[in-house]
């Protein structure tokens, strides 16, 4: 069972737009229920290529290879899964490359499930460390303006940025009594 989610419902295709404005061409993912809708949006455009990853750092070498062949691209993940890219998030960095992140977060805001926690926790400044400009989302009102800045930040600085997209607006999964 899931809570309501506290954002309006349709901020996935609000942000399908920004993608679309800002030209992005490759859409890499590793499949989340936080982004489901935005997912599904993607892959019903012709225009955009989608690419399911097994690890989010195969999301990192496809931004990379993306912006060495001219297209722009954005990574999809959860929380838990910036754990899994460390390493290669320094290329962004290194490179001069821009890598747009939208990342919906665990273990802060209400989270049920305590293996959660700790990635959660440490999203941010693991981000940080590697060289990534992080904002965060936690209302309805901040969402579209954040990932925007997200966006403008990596394609005119050349540089890994995140929007970190909060329970609170997501809504928290919960088993059982609340």
């Amino acid at each position: 069972m899931e809570s309501a989610p506290a954002a309006t419902a349709d901020w996935p295709d609000q942000i399908y737009d920004l993608l679309k404005r800002y030209d992005i061409r490759q859409v890499a993912l590793v499949p989340d229920a936080g982004h489901a809708r935005l997912i599904r949006r993607c892959l019903a455009d012709n225009d955009l290529r989608v690419v399911t990853c097994t690890t989010e750092e195969e999301g990192v070498a496809l931004m990379q290879g993306a912006w060495l062949g001219g297209q722009r691209s954005v990574l999809l993940m959860q929380s838990s899964g910036v754990g899994n890219c460390i390493n290669m998030l320094s290329l962004g960095t290194i490179h001069r490359c821009p890598m747009p992140m939208l990342v919906t977060m665990r273990g802060d805001f209400g989270e049920f499930n305590p293996a959660q926690i700790p990635m959660g926790q440490a999203t941010q400044a693991t981000l940080e460390a590697m060289g990534t400009i992080v904002h965060r989302a936690d209302t309805d009102a901040d969402l579209l303006p954040t990932v925007e800045a997200t966006l403008k930040l990596a394609f005119n600085t050349f540089r890994p940025t995140a929007t970190l997209i909060g329970q609170r607006l997501l809504g928290a999964k919960t088993f059982g009594k609340d």
